[in-house]
């Protein structure tokens, strides 16, 4: 009776029953700094050119800021500061800053959308750093938030607002605002990583960001709220952004408000950059 001897496979080379998923985890060679860095502009440079082919994901951070600083400075104007011009300098900050983290909610479902047309099964052949495909298009979001911040405060400069703060203080709130939305972005950037679909994205996004948004100091006097409402907005994170946001554009002021903000942001970006990571590679 003769028997047959099964060679062993190759050295560095997994049966061909072995995880697929983890043999190409095995063989994957380790990627830079600087070629994380490359990779990620690359992937934000192909967002870009995305976002110029589908001019709709523009429509959020034009018409929004529009919108917004007109009704609401008109509507509530007369109601809270006795005019429109003496509410602005109140609504103006606050509509910056509800615009950004509302425009930094759609980072989620547009990767959730990449993820069902299974344009990242490219990605995940390629010799490439994992947070690549995640943070690029974040970084091409950047030019979202710039747009719709410059647009509020466009808008209210047209029906009257006159900031104190200068052209320094507007631009600092800018960057303030803007680098809070790209933070807060990793939040939604996980959603998007570990939802079955793009809809439940956006809804869960939504469940969040809203409520956080109007339970604010961002569009009335905290003084004006119930007792226990007030307890909540002043420990509101969004409260924090916004109220840094006035000191900065008002009055050109880099108070602790701003301080409170940035380590805020930092604290999001150090949680939630890992996790959308950890949820991107579950996908592969």
């Amino acid at each position: 009776m003769s028997t047959t001897t099964v060679a062993p496979p190759s050295a560095g080379i997994p049966p061909r029953w072995a995880d697929p998923a983890a043999a190409v985890a095995a063989t994957r060679p380790r990627v830079s700094v600087f070629e994380t860095a490359g990779q990620t502009l690359v992937m934000a440079w192909r967002a870009l050119k995305k976002m110029r082919r589908n001019p709709e994901q523009f429509f959020d951070v034009t018409i929004q800021p529009l919108l917004f600083t007109a009704m609401f400075a008109y509507i509530f104007g007369g109601a809270i500061s006795g005019n429109v011009r003496g509410y602005l300098p109140l609504m103006i900050p606050g509509i910056v800053a509800q615009t950004v983290l509302t425009t930094c909610m759609s980072t989620g479902v547009q990767l959730r959308e990449d993820m069902e047309k299974g344009v990242f099964d490219r990605f995940k052949s390629l010799p490439m750093a994992r947070i690549a495909p995640l943070a690029g298009p974040m970084v091409a979001d950047l030019v979202r938030y710039l747009i719709a911040a410059g647009l509020t405060f466009a808008t209210g400069a047209a029906i009257g607002y006159r900031p104190g703060g200068g052209a320094f203080g507007v631009l600092g709130a800018m960057v303030l605002s803007v680098f809070t939305g790209w933070a807060l972005a990793w939040i939604f950037t996980w959603f998007g990583t570990i939802a079955s679909n793009a809809r439940m994205v956006q809804g869960l996004s939504m469940m969040i960001l809203f409520p956080l948004t109007f339970l604010s100091n961002a569009f009335v006097p905290v003084s004006t709220l119930p007792g226990w409402l007030q307890a909540f907005v002043r420990v509101n994170p969004v409260s924090h952004l916004v109220s840094a946001t006035r000191d900065l554009a008002n009055h050109a002021v880099i108070s602790s408000e701003v301080g409170w903000t940035v380590l805020a942001c930092l604290a999001v970006i150090a949680i939630f950059a890992p996790l959308s990571v950890w949820g991107y590679k579950r996908q592969l």
